[in-house]
């Protein structure tokens, strides 16, 4: 990463590692009921932790917590039950946003800004954020691979599956990890140097968010 560190604007960034874990509704959106964020920040050649944040989000009532939702994700009906709305959550999340310039990063980066951007409102900081995809960013750098899911890539890179994978934090962790990777091999050969090119390798600007359609959205909080 030693070259990406020399680039001034990538050196001022904070990249904030996020994943959700939703429902979704027949015909509806998807509904965010987990969300981790893992800040971090370029120190020497690393990408060093600055700060975290997990919470759980109570879906609409006429929103239903489906067996299988339970059996991938652990998350039960009783546990979002006390738990706040999305817009408090993602409120709260977003009062931590306060040195920018930031990043937000994300696997399948479109799930993430679709569910954002429906809570505009509530966290405009992260609204107006750009994204970065490692989605894309390891069809770059890895060609060919079988699957550029993320247990695809824990796998190519040897980065055990945690335990909880399929919760927020968890993900956000190997996430993290795989983003690093990444960013290393992209630098080794030469794939980029400064964060304008990755931006445009893999960046998603929030003004072009796509809403992707249920279904598809659905597969890809996963």
């Amino acid at each position: 990463m030693n070259a990406l560190v020399n680039d001034p604007r990538f050196a001022a960034t904070t990249f904030l590692v996020v994943d959700f874990e939703g429902l979704t509704p027949a015909g509806r959106p998807a509904e965010p009921i987990e969300v981790a964020a893992l800040a971090l920040r370029p120190v020497g050649d690393r990408l060093v932790e600055v700060g975290r944040f997990e919470d759980l989000m109570r879906p609409p009532d006429n929103v239903p917590v489906t067996a299988r939702d339970v059996q991938l994700k652990g998350i039960t009906k009783k546990m979002l039950s006390t738990a706040c709305p999305a817009a408090e959550v993602l409120a709260r999340l977003d009062a931590h946003l306060t040195a920018p310039p930031y990043r937000l990063v994300a696997h399948h980066a479109s799930t993430e800004a679709g569910i954002i951007g429906r809570q505009a409102e509530h966290c405009p900081v992260l609204a107006g954020t750009p994204l970065l995809d490692t989605l894309r960013l390891a069809k770059a750098v890895v060609p060919g691979l079988g699957s550029y899911g993320l247990d695809g890539l824990l796998g190519y890179y040897g980065i055990p599956k945690p335990a909880g994978r399929h919760r927020a934090m968890p993900d956000v962790e190997v996430t993290s990890q795989v983003f690093a990777r990444l960013l290393d091999d992209g630098c080794a050969d030469g794939r980029w140097s400064t964060l304008l090119e990755l931006d445009a390798v893999a960046g998603l600007q929030p003004n072009l968010r796509p809403h992707a359609a249920p279904e598809a959205e659905q597969r890809a909080l996963f």
